[in-house]
This record gives C-alpha cells, structure tokens and sequence, in this order.
C-alpha cells in the first residue's frame, strides 16, 4: 500500500510522534510526503519516506495528482484547522481539490489522530486490501501485468 503523509506545521511534531507509535505497521508500506514533513517524520522514526515538493510549493498537489491516477491507498492528513482563518484563499482551496479528489477517487483519508488510528489498525489488519485491486502501481497489479 502507499500511504500519503501530510502535516501543517502546527501538526508535524503530532503526525511524528503519531508515525512513531506505529512505525511497526508503516514499515510495511510505502510512504511518501510533503518535503518537510517528510523529512521531520524521517528523521524521527528512521522509516523510509518519498519526499515530494513541500505543501508550499506544490507537495500537496503532487498527492493529489497521484490520488487520481489511483497511485496512493490511503491519506493522514493532520490539518491545523484553528490555521483556516489566516490561510490564503489559494491554500483553503489545494485542500478542498485534496479532500475532493481523495472522495472521488474513494481514497481513505484521516483529518486527525483518532481517525488515523482506526485507519492504520484497518491497514493492518487487513481491513483495506480492497485497494490493492484498485491501484494500479500495487504488488498485485505488476505482477498480474507481468504474466500477460
């Protein structure tokens, strides 16, 4: 599966203690993420991480580009929501195309800690292997593009 990493600044240390806490299932996965939020997760947890551009200059555009052509399984996306006030109108806007794309493309996405929780206890336990067949870049589909 590949797993989609992003955190306003405000929610990077709780996105790192979060992937800390389950490192153990993350590494099983491929993750990528914005620029520096990648990097602070990185850097704290030792995992592997895809780092795209940063959200500021077009990460989170980079995901969702990647959720509509069905090449990411799932999204923690720990949002600074007392932010929303100040962002710019072109900010609030990546978001909403962001959390849009994930409901057309019937990608899951966590907004915050709890439902990230529930979201990886899924993953594994098996509860999102549904995607797999969808994904296009998934071990299953290589290998099934291989035999024909």
């Amino acid at each position: 599966m590949v797993i989609a990493i992003i955190a306003d600044d405000k929610k990077k240390e709780l996105m790192a203690q979060f992937c800390i806490a389950y490192c153990g299932i993350l590494s099983k996965h491929k993750i990528c993420a914005t620029g520096i939020t990648g990097k602070y997760v990185e850097e704290a947890t030792g995992l592997t991480i895809e780092k795209l551009l940063s959200g500021t200059y077009g990460g989170a555009e980079q995901i969702t580009s990647r959720i509509a052509y069905n090449e990411i399984d799932l999204v923690l996306f720990f949002r600074d929501t007392t932010a929303e006030m100040n962002e710019s109108m072109a900010e609030t806007e990546i978001e909403d195309h962001l959390l849009r794309m994930c409901d057309v493309s019937n990608v899951p996405i966590a907004t915050n800690i709890a439902t990230a929780e529930i979201l990886v206890m899924a993953l594994e336990s098996g509860g999102l292997d549904w995607r797999k067949f969808v994904n296009p870049t998934s071990e299953y589909n290589q290998n099934k593009s291989k035999s024909m």
